[in-house]
């Protein structure tokens, strides 16, 4: 290898750059979906999918139920078949009354 030295050339340019910013206060606190949060709040405070699930099942139970006590001689399988659906809406109804509100 040689001792020469390879110089490379190197350039400094001065740019002026302009910068344009904008000054206008800017409300970032609005939500432009507050209307659906409330509209959310507002079921949720209501809890009207609660209430249509306790009264599909009442329903569900009840003619269950009546189907289960006209049978003459009830199997093994329809015993426990009403045994679920009474289970179930215990554990149903222990989640409802659980929660808060």
């Amino acid at each position: 290898m040689s001792e020469e030295v390879k110089k490379i050339d190197t350039e400094t340019k001065k740019v002026n750059i302009e910068l344009e910013v904008d000054t206008n206060i800017v409300d970032s606190s609005k939500n432009k979906y507050q209307g659906f949060i409330d509209l959310a709040k507002a079921l949720d405070a209501w809890r009207i999918f609660p209430r249509i699930f306790i009264t599909t099942y009442i329903y569900l139970l009840y003619k269950v139920v009546i189907w289960y006590m006209a049978l003459g001689d009830p199997s093994m399988e329809q015993s426990g078949l009403v045994s679920v659906v009474v289970g179930a809406g215990a554990a149903w109804f222990g989640l409802y009354a659980g929660t808060r509100k």
